[in-house]
């Protein structure tokens, strides 16, 4: 590998289920949520399945499980209320996946611009980003708030990309769900996913140019598909 080699680059990282096991946080807030409606909780592995939309959508997935549908004005109420639940908590259980921090030193290294997509609020994303000492890997973290639409729209990569300084003709997404495959292929770029993820399918039927299976992989498959690209 050659220092400088990604100098033009932009690795894009989806944060819940890519970056960070946060589900043990997320479902503690959710639940906690849904005792304010006297619902029943939800297990751990249904809310991996169920983060890649925002908090809004995961409230609205888990009443339904019990035939509970929220009006709007509602559906506010109890968002708002898990904010505050998952911010006063937000990462005592969270831990980044194994090998990231090597693969996101491997990439700065070698010149990349990092950035970070997420469905997730971006006060909380950097909040999470603070409390787990991986702020510094990014030159930008764009939120559903900081954006017109949210990923799967392609405008939320774009502006991921644009904004850590790179171009999407020389970027990657990395993720772990149908709606990175989803945002990245409408902008454009190659996209990886991680099989370890929030998967809400089967992995290798997401449609992604390249599914790894541990984060040592990922240095080697971006150089692969940069070189690829005109």
């Amino acid at each position: 590998m050659t220092i400088g080699e990604l100098a033009d680059a932009t690795i894009v990282f989806d944060l819940d289920g890519t970056l960070v096991d946060s589900a043990p946080d997320l479902v503690r807030a959710l639940n906690a949520t849904l005792d304010l409606e006297g619902l029943p909780h939800t297990k751990l592995e249904n809310v991996r399945r169920m983060v890649g939309r925002g908090a809004r959508a995961m409230i609205e997935r888990a009443a339904e499980f019990h035939g509970v549908t929220f009006g709007p004005e509602r559906l506010d109420q109890l968002w708002a209320a898990f904010i505050e639940i998952y911010r006063a908590d937000i990462a005592t259980d969270s831990r980044p996946y194994p090998g990231i921090l090597e693969a996101l030193g491997q990439l700065a290294n070698m010149g990349a611009k990092l950035s970070v997509c997420t469905n997730k609020r971006t006060e909380l994303s950097n909040q999470l980003l603070d409390a787990l000492d991986l702020s510094k890997w990014f030159s930008a973290v764009i939120g559903a708030d900081a954006v017109t639409d949210k990923k799967p729209h392609p405008e939320h990569y774009r502006a991921a990309v644009e904004r850590a300084g790179g171009t999407v003709r020389r970027s990657v997404m990395i993720g772990d769900t149908s709606i990175d495959v989803g945002a990245a292929r409408a902008a454009g770029a190659p996209v990886i996913i991680v099989s370890f993820g929030y998967c809400d399918a089967d992995a290798d039927k997401l449609g992604a140019d390249v599914v790894l299976d541990r984060y040592s992989e990922l240095t080697p498959a971006c150089r692969r598909l940069l070189a690829a690209r005109p």
